[in-house]
């Protein structure tokens, strides 16, 4: 399963909808990677609010005064591990299923929003998720946004709307910030950006606090799929 990064990135890249990236993921071997009882993807805007029972277990489960892990996702769009949130006992009072003992969870971010969550877990006596786990599916979060941002603006604009995020007076980017952002493309931290570019890890954050605010958005994902769908006024990304 060592090439299941990769595999998932050019599975995410060719999905043509929701339906067939959850599939796509699964088929590369999301749950054998990750050493996952369960794992799945979801959209919020494919829950069927209509249905109250449905209705009252998303209240519990998304909520972020109830749900430390969804809080984490709300305010950080970093993914999470339950321990990271919380005591074990406590988890176990918010969540006592054997099969969602240990949970992972990642956002799924477009304009600044989160849209959905990739989510893992593990039964009862394996073990927790660790730090190498969380990289992992931070990458795989960054490039299923960027996949969502991109594919949403081709279905507003063959919709006739116009995001506001995709304005065509936006300020171009300097050189350095090309290669920045498209190390970030890559999967990149702050600190392999730095080592990649000879420059230090905070001078690779400042930068991204500058091109978010020139493109005018608010995460990593958003930042990408914004540039890649206007790839055409940037020729070196």
């Amino acid at each position: 399963m060592a090439n299941f990064l990769q595999a998932a990135i050019e599975a995410i890249s060719k999905a043509k909808n929701e339906q067939e990236l959850r599939s796509q993921l699964l088929a590369v071997g999301m749950s054998e990677y990750f050493s996952a009882t369960r794992c799945g993807l979801c959209f919020f805007d494919q829950f069927d609010l209509t249905d109250s029972k449905l209705r009252k277990i998303l209240d519990v489960a998304l909520s972020i005064e109830r749900n430390p892990i969804a809080r984490y996702l709300v305010e950080h769009h970093a993914p999470v591990c339950e321990s990271l949130v919380t005591s074990p006992k406590v988890w176990q009072l918010i969540c006592p299923r054997a099969d969602h003992w240990h949970v992972m969870a990642g956002p799924i971010v477009s304009y600044g929003q989160l849209i959905g969550i990739v989510g893992v877990t593990r039964s009862q006596g394996m073990s927790a998720f660790d730090w190498r786990n969380l990289t992992d599916l931070s990458a795989l979060c960054l490039h299923i946004s960027t996949w969502a941002a991109i594919k949403r603006s081709h279905q507003q604009a063959s919709s006739h709307q116009s995001p506001s995020l995709f304005k065509h007076d936006l300020l171009r980017l300097t050189p350095r910030e090309v290669q920045i952002a498209q190390l970030v493309a890559q999967g990149f931290t702050n600190a392999e950006i730095g080592a990649e570019l000879w420059i230090t890890e905070n001078s690779v954050k400042q930068a991204l606090k500058r091109m978010f605010r020139k493109l005018d958005v608010s995460s990593r994902a958003e930042m990408v799929g914004q540039l890649w769908a206007q790839r055409d006024s940037y020729s070196n990304f």
